[in-house]
């Protein structure tokens, strides 16, 4: 069960990087004003990716949550 976990946590951590890498920043916003790229909405792929990434960081916190219980058995 330990070794199941682990392949999923490798995999998700591998996941989780590629996909905060291939988000926007706020350098990327093009414009230098704070209140406009604070209050800027998510559309499309943007929003995928960002609920994506939050999809995959919680299986990978779940997974080494799952790895503590199981090895502290």
């Amino acid at each position: 069960m330990a070794h199941t976990l682990s392949i999923i946590q490798i995999i998700s951590a591998i996941a989780l990087v590629g996909l905060v890498l291939l988000q926007r920043t706020q350098g990327d916003m093009g414009g230098s004003s704070s209140e406009g790229s604070f209050m800027q909405t998510r559309r499309g792929a943007e929003k995928f990716l960002f609920f994506t990434t939050i999809i995959v960081a919680l299986i990978f916190v779940g997974t080494s949550i799952g790895i503590i219980l199981v090895l502290h058995k």
